[in-house]
């Protein structure tokens, strides 16, 4: 088994393949559409939050961190000279501590910060909290140096400038890279407030030692490369053009030179640790104010609107994702509806094919079949439902559809035709085989009325024996067609009638045995047929078991009806065999020319036949013997336990003399001979019969029997066959002693000597027959016939009357 044919029968129906060609795409929609939905809301209210952080923390960072440094330079003047004015620092050391005190109220939102920014505002939180320490070593130095208090303020500045830096990092890339100068700047602004702490500390005395102009080169070197590479590059807009103006005004370039001033010192030929300062105090303080004025507007004006772009991009992408939400929901929605309308559609009208092939199958074509076999007409047009699919792929497989139904009918239409033509044709040529037959049963009875020679009687009863046969062949063949055959009879017929005449129809009449004691008999609608079907089942119990074995014929009455076994011992088949025998049994046979080619059992299809039109039961079976057990049970529906009016016809003798024209029914009534083994049942060790006694008190007068009969021309204007007339055939001395002439026919004159005399002479006679087949007649055997024949009548025909 393939892949794909695995796949197929894994997942069950192609309905359920549909909805899952439907499904499978809009779940994946719906997820992509929530993953894209949650990330994008994500992003907006994460760059939010990042703006309200940066506002909340790094603005007012930024007001802290402008606030320490005009303290750093004050604090820096009053160590300079402590004698001078404190009010200037008194008053900027309360609005640093405004400034810190609304940064440390944001600790809820530092908390919640993540840990890279977090880490940098707890580190400035901690350095505020030493604020106070430093202040009282400005006030009164008594365990650092001025720079090593100044170097705090520094510290602290720092961790606030590299907080606002890790601030600007957002998930934006446009505003990381708006948020980059203006550190930049910042950092700037840091570097310049640093020389100016250490030259306001420096100016009472005149002169900086090594270490300090080191370091203020390096601050003026690093503000400078910081301002001219990294700052004014990356600036635009208005933050550059302010920018410029401020490193063109006159301010800025004096803050330069003096700067130049303060480095070419050194290379004045002073002493390396006392540098002298240029007289230059006023002119840097002056421009220094203004500087720091501006700086500080400007950073500030910066810092708040890139906190502004930063919100109007954090609101314009929540609502970018809003709409895209929106429009992707919308979408969703719509190529969900549609790949459910498309799949119920297509499954829909799936299930109406499905549904109109079903009925095609399992009612339609089942039921013009059954019509056919009923012999109606069918319209093969009005028989088939076209279907309307489109002029799609499914409409193209409703066409063919269509197609394939009306070919469906039209066919079976024309095998019901060429069945019923060729039941007819094989109804034909059985009836005209029937009427040869019939004539030629006619010409056999004249031929043995005629004749008196044993040797010729034996071979005209040979003739008679195969002719009855092949009467039942053409009844086969009738039967098969459909209808019925033509023996019927009036009145009830004794079962060991029915067995002798079904034992009758047997080429091999001398092996069955007859066993039964039941008197009962069997409805004239069914009397032909239980005959015909009993003379099946004996025939293949002759033909499949050795000559010499017998085949036992045993009847019985049972709970449900009349039980008559065939049994042979012949070799018998297979428990398989004997199940599907069984089975074809079970059901109405069919006449199907084809099926019966592989296995030409026509027997069991007549059997079949007949036991289904009058609901017998056949059953096959092993016999203890080795062969087979054929039982048969008549219903008690066609048994009838006492004749109606105290008489029953001979089953060789139908209704009229119409039916001797279709079968040779009248002429069978005369024949009196008993096969081997019903001497048990009738012999003279049962009780006598009516119907016994009716046979051997049937003879006519000598004078009656010869006398010619008018002949009643039938409907159709033939002439129909003679009759034969009982004894005609015999010499004066073989027939029986007529009735007085007084006598009614009633049976109160026959007495049982009588009957032991019919009876014996019956017995002789046949044994004689017998002796007759085994050697010829000698000329004083011949000549005894006359005196045996006065103690009882002599059969007419051998036992395989018809």
């Amino acid at each position: 088994m393939s892949r794909r044919t695995g796949a197929r029968r894994r997942l069950g129906s192609i309905r359920l393949s549909l909805v899952l060609l439907a499904l499978v795409p809009s779940v994946t929609l719906a997820a992509m559409w929530g993953v894209t939905t949650i990330q994008m809301f994500s992003e907006g209210l994460r760059l939010r939050d990042q703006t309200e952080l940066s506002r909340s923390t790094g603005a007012m960072g930024t007001d802290a961190t402008l606030a320490l440094q005009r303290e750093r330079s004050l604090s820096a003047a009053w160590l300079a000279s402590p004698k001078g004015s404190r009010a200037a620092l008194d008053a900027q050391r309360a609005e640093t501590d405004k400034a810190v005190a609304k940064l440390v109220g944001q600790a809820d939102a530092i908390e919640k910060a993540p840990s890279r920014i977090s880490d940098r505002l707890y580190s400035v939180l901690g350095s505020v909290g030493s604020l106070e320490y430093y202040r009282d070593q400005v006030d009164d130095p008594t365990d650092i140096t001025a720079q090593q208090a100044l170097d705090q303020y520094s510290s602290i500045i720092d961790d606030q400038i590299h907080a606002f830096q890790e601030l600007s990092q957002v998930d934006d890339g446009d505003l990381t890279s708006q948020a980059g100068p203006l550190v930049g700047l910042e950092h700037a602004a840091e570097l310049v407030s640093r020389e100016d702490a250490q030259l306001t500390l420096a100016w009472p005395t005149g002169h900086l030692d090594d270490k300090t102009w080191t370091q203020f080169t390096e601050l003026v070197n690093t503000r400078r490369w910081l301002v001219k590479d990294q700052v004014v590059p990356q600036l635009t807009g208005s933050a550059k053009a302010q920018t410029e103006r401020i490193l063109a005004s006159r301010d800025w370039q004096t803050l330069q030179s003096v700067e130049d001033q303060v480095l070419a010192s050194r290379n004045a030929g002073a002493a390396s640790d006392r540098i002298a300062l240029p007289d230059a105090q006023k002119r840097w303080s002056g421009a220094m104010d203004t500087l720091s004025e501006q700086y500080a507007g400007l950073i500030q004006q910066q810092t708040t609107g890139l906190l502004q772009r930063s919100a109007d991009k954090a609101d314009a992408l929540l609502l970018k994702a809003a709409l895209l939400s929106a429009g992707g929901l919308l979408a969703l929605l719509l190529c969900v509806g549609m790949s459910w309308r498309i799949t119920r559609s297509l499954s829909r009208r799936l299930r109406g094919l499905r549904r109109a092939a079903v009925s095609l199958a399992q009612e339609r074509l089942p039921d013009v079949v059954a019509r056919l076999e009923r012999g109606e007409t069918v319209d093969p047009e009005s028989a088939t439902t076209e279907l309307d699919y489109g002029h799609d792929e499914l409409g193209q497989v409703a066409r063919a559809f269509n197609t394939a139904q009306r070919t469906a009918v039209h066919t079976a239409v024309e095998l019901a035709d060429t069945r019923r033509g060729f039941q007819k044709i094989i109804l034909g040529i059985a009836r005209q085989s029937q009427n040869l037959v019939n004539l030629q049963l006619s010409k056999l009875d004249t031929l043995e009325r005629e004749h008196t020679d044993p040797d010729i009687l034996k071979g005209l009863y040979e003739l008679d024996s195969t002719a009855s046969q092949l009467r039942r062949y053409e009844e086969n063949l009738v039967i098969v067609s459909g209808e019925r055959p033509g023996r019927s009879w009036s009145e009830p017929v004794a079962l060991v009638d029915i067995l002798r005449s079904a034992v009758g129809e047997v080429a091999e009449y001398q092996r069955v045995e007859v066993l039964t004691e039941e008197e009962v008999y069997v409805a004239p609608p069914a009397v032909a047929d239980v005959i015909h079907l009993l003379a099946e089942l004996i025939d293949n119990a002759t033909a499949y078991s050795p000559a010499p074995a017998p085949v036992t014929v045993r009847a019985q009455m049972v709970a449900k009806g009349l039980a008559v076994e065939v049994e042979d011992r012949g070799l018998g088949m297979s428990e398989e065999d004997y199940a599907s025998f069984n089975e074809q049994l079970a059901v109405p046979p069919q006449f199907d020319v084809v099926a019966l080619a592989d296995d030409l059992r026509l027997g069991m299809f007549v059997i079949g036949r007949l036991a289904h039109r009058h609901g017998i039961a056949v059953t096959l079976r092993s016999s203890p013997y080795g062969g087979t057990t054929a039982i048969v049970l008549v219903p008690h529906e066609i048994v009838v336990r006492e004749a109606p009016g105290g008489g029953v016809r001979d089953a060789d003798a139908p209704e009229d003399e119409k039916a001797a024209v279709n079968g040779r029914d009248a002429a069978d009534a005369e024949r009196g001979e008993t096969p081997q083994g019903t001497e048990r049942a009738v012999g003279p060790a049962a009780e006598p019969r009516p119907l016994v006694a009716a046979r051997t008190a049937s003879a006519a007068p000598s004078a009656a029997a010869s006398a010619p009969r008018e002949v009643v021309p039938r409907r159709d204007g033939l002439a129909p066959l003679p009759r034969r007339v009982p004894q005609t055939s015999l010499v004066e001395e073989l027939r029986e002693e007529s009735a007085p002439a007084g006598d009614d026919g009633s049976l109160d004159d026959f007495t049982a000597e009588a009957a032991a005399s019919s009876l014996a002479g019956f017995q002789r006679g046949t044994l004689r027959a017998r002796d007759d087949d085994a050697e010829p007649l000698h000329d004083e055997e011949a000549a005894a016939v006359p005196r045996q024949a006065a103690a009882g009548p002599v059969p007419s025909t051998p036992p395989a009357d018809r």
